[in-house]
């Protein structure tokens, strides 16, 4: 009977759909073990899901599917993150309201998971634009308010041009709109922020307690960058104004030879000259328009403007020059910093731009300028020089001398800044706050939640950064809920980042009307064991969620420090021309033509077999043919075995090849599951079933309970044919998935013999195959039976014989 994958697969994607997915749904504490394997839920597009999409999912379908098979009471939810710029972009070029946008483009996403067998637990299922949603997202922001989180502040922000949109840093890629491309410039505007960097220090520390890969905490790290220095003062001359800045290496002090302050720092007008106000002035307005990305480009040539003012090295006691610039930024540290070009690349260039003084304060321990890029700049620990009492004391060490030398006091900074969080934009979740022209800011009262958002005809982005809903008056006045004045609604909304903060949660309680969660299905379900996405969410996604939770923590709604356990990134799946997958380039791959021409467990198995899963890797359809010759040989090898008569094995027939190539194969799968090591998994698996297929007489000699093993470790990887074979010509009544995964045989897998290293006076010499645990005479007994390795020892006295258990014989000789 020939292999119809067609009929096979739709036959059991209705027979799921039939049965509502029952074997695949989580109990709320079972006594089996518990595992939460989660990916980044897919933001639901017009186009679908793409191949990128199925590798993760797949990668975590074959787990989830291999834990159940190992007695675990698995969670494995999806949902979809619908808010923010992509539906609402796609609403608007379409001309339908994101609404129907949204409940369209999750139709075809909940089809094609379906139609890949991803086996998901549909009952949990959560949309993060859903009223009954986004009212815990609403009251959790009510909660950041209360605690002083959440607050309002004007703060230079990142608009899209082409958007018409606030964007958070993170949202932008070298100085441009990280949906769109286009040119991000700098607008003042009052927004709503959470204070995220109050808990900035346990964002970083608690980074020891999770099992990220060190690409992503150093991501991490680098984003909330922790620095560690001291914070001088320098007196301004001729008006009663200070600067303070902060610095990592108060060591270099005595090279400092100007000071630079960011173009937004608020002391410049009180001590710029006369004849430099205007120059000050020009540069200043030119300086805001850019964005933090376009004004620390390090190739960038260096523009600045003298204020005209001086102010006093606390060291040196010299006047030194104020500039203003804008590669320093007023968002870090104190916005003002003390320039010591010798010893920092971008001051110097500044130096050399403007003809500033240079003094070099620190040499190397070898006493060798081992410079970066200039002959000057040495930017490492050294040995302090021209620097009055402290010459001839290491840098480590003159740092705090000279603190307590000028009255410098230690201080923490941080690179992070707090999150801006309003959108004006309409689709959004509402920001459930009123403002009062008497109160204030208002919260909204918890019982009045969801805040919904207003169904409108016109939602497109507004000119000069106004939410459309300013204009739904009908909306937007309502009353005080304190004083019972006229009031407005805020009209901004939530950034999308908002919804999936927390969503990890809501799958643990879906359904709870009176809570987000409840605190006993927390503490079962929690932390995430597993959760996989791409990298390029880990200092968004991955951060704002980690701060979400440690929130609650603190309130006492979860019960862990940390949300995830283990992170896992997939690989991109590149184009056939390498390049990433792009409708602009042409190499986009839709799963939905793979599926029709070569079936869903072929291309589930043709992901896992591309290469290593957390590796990029280029699609070639080409290499399909050898998935469809492995899926019809195992096909082919039930269809003969179950249509055969099973005779008696013949004495010459040695079936304990069969059971010794299962067994290995079982150690070697579980092992490779469980390091994400699936194309390796897959090569095991095509390798036994070469042994199993090796001699066509042989093939009824096979022992059944080797074939039922084998369609077990494979169900993980191809649900839909192990499925058919399982129920077709095993007779099961019950699913695979319901099946135990078979435990190896310790004694079958261990070879009897190895090979061990044979060493001649320490150099290697070659090898022997001996008896595994075989003493050393007996060793020596096969050494001497081999005629090149007996070749070296002959004539010659043994002095001294070095033997390592199944590992290495050293004869040592005089």
């Amino acid at each position: 009977m020939k292999y119809n994958f067609k009929k096979i697969e739709t036959k059991w994607q209705k027979e799921w759909a039939k049965n509502k997915y029952k074997n695949q749904k989580a109990q709320d504490f079972s006594k089996k073990r518990k595992i939460y394997i989660l990916d980044m839920f897919p933001y639901p597009s017009g186009a679908g899901l793409h191949v990128g999409h199925i590798e993760g999912y797949t990668g975590s379908d074959i787990l989830s599917r291999y834990y159940r098979l190992k007695g675990f009471n698995v969670l494995h939810p999806i949902g979809y993150d619908a808010f923010g710029l992509p539906a609402e972009q796609y609403a608007i070029a379409h001309k339908i309201n994101p609404t129907q946008a949204v409940k369209e483009n999750i139709k075809n996403f909940e089809r094609q998971l379906k139609m890949m067998g991803f086996s998901y637990d549909w009952s949990r299922t959560i949309n993060t634009t859903s009223p009954e949603y986004y009212k815990w997202t609403q009251w959790i922001f009510l909660q950041l308010y209360k605690k002083g989180l959440a607050y309002e502040s004007e703060v230079p922000v990142n608009y899209c041009d082409k958007c018409k949109a606030v964007l958070a840093d993170e949202e932008t890629e070298n100085g441009k709109c990280f949906r769109c491309g286009g040119h991000v410039s700098r607008v003042n505007i009052k927004q709503w922020m959470l204070k995220i960097t109050a808990y900035a220090d346990r964002l970083l520390r608690d980074l020891n307690k999770v099992n990220f890969s060190e690409n992503v905490k150093t991501m991490q790290k680098n984003w909330i960058g922790k620095s560690e220095g001291y914070e001088v003062t320098f007196k301004v001359i001729g008006v009663q104004k200070e600067i303070k800045v902060f610095t990592t290496r108060l060591d270099t002090l005595f090279g400092a030879t100007y000071l630079v302050l960011a173009p937004e720092h608020p002391i410049i007008k009180d001590i710029v000259s006369k004849d430099q106000e205007v120059k000050v002035e020009e540069y200043i307005k030119k300086s805001l328009n850019k964005t933090d990305f376009e004004r620390q480009v390090e190739s960038k040539t260096k523009t600045g403007v003298a204020t005209g003012a001086f102010a006093i090295n606390p060291g040196t006691r010299e006047h030194i020059p104020i500039w203003v610039s804008d590669y320093v930024l007023m968002s870090y540290g104190t916005g003002a910093i003390m320039a010591v070009p010798a010893h920092d690349q971008r001051d110097y260039d500044f130096a050399q731009t403007f003809n500033l003084n240079i003094r070099q304060v620190i040499k190397p321990f070898d006493n060798t300028n081992n410079t970066t890029t200039s002959p000057f700049v040495y930017d490492k620990e050294g040995v302090l020089i021209n620097s009055g009492p402290f010459t001839g004391v290491k840098s480590t060490i003159a740092r705090e001398k000279i603190a307590l030398y000028v009255g410098a006091q230690k201080k923490i900074n941080y690179k992070m800044r707090d999150w801006v969080f309003s959108r004006q934009r309409y689709w959004g979740e509402p920001i459930p706050i009123i403002k009062c022209p008497k109160c204030g800011n208002v919260p909204l009262r918890e019982k009045d939640l969801p805040l919904k958002l207003p169904n409108i005809k016109c939602y497109a982005p507004s000119k000069g950064a106004e939410s459309p809903l300013e204009n739904i008056s009908s909306w937007v006045n309502v009353k005080c809920p304190i004083c019972n004045s006229d009031a407005k609604r805020e009209t901004n909304t939530m950034p999308q980042w908002a919804g999936s903060s927390w969503y990890f949660l809501r799958f643990l309680d879906p359904k709870n009307h009176k809570m987000f969660v409840s605190l006993k299905k927390e503490k079962y379900w929690m932390p995430v064991d597993i959760y996989i996405g791409g990298t390029e969410h880990a200092v968004t996604h991955l951060i704002y969620a980690r701060f979400w939770y440690k929130f609650l923590y603190d309130l006492g709604y979860v019960n862990y420090p940390e949300p995830f356990v283990k992170l896992i990134n997939q690989g991109m799946i590149l184009g056939a021309d390498h390049e990433k997958m792009s409708k602009s380039l042409g190499n986009v791959v839709n799963p939905d033509d793979i599926v029709k021409q070569y079936g869903v467990d072929a291309l589930r198995l043709y992901e896992m077999f591309l290469g290593a899963f957390n590796d990029a890797k280029p699609w070639n359809t080409n290499s399909f043919v050898g998935i469809e010759r492995f899926l019809n040989k195992i096909w082919n090898l039930y269809d003969e075995y179950f249509n055969t008569k099973n005779e008696k094995p013949h004495k010459k027939v040695n079936t304990k090849k069969f059971e010794i190539i299962i067994n290995k194969t079982i150690k070697k799968v579980e092992e490779d599951i469980s390091t994400f090591g699936f194309n390796t998994a897959i090569s095991a698996m095509m390798e036994c079933l070469n042994v199993l297929t090796d001699n066509d007489e042989e093939i009824k000699f096979i022992p059944k309970s080797v074939l039922e093993k084998f369609i077990i470790i494979l169900s993980p990887f191809a649900p839909f044919i192990t499925e058919e074979i399982w129920h077709e010509m095993f007779k099961n009544k019950t699913s695979i998935q319901k099946a135990v995964w078979p435990k190896y045989n310790i004694k079958l897998v261990e070879d009897k013999n190895i090979i061990i290293a044979v060493q001649i006076n320490g150099k290697m010499k070659g090898t022997l195959q001996v008896k595994r645990d075989s003493r050393e005479q007996d060793v020596l007994t096969l050494l001497n039976k081999d005629k090149k390795l007996s070749g070296y020892v002959l004539g010659h006295k043994i002095k001294k014989t070095i033997f390592i258990p199944n590992r290495l014989i050293n004869i040592l000789l005089e």
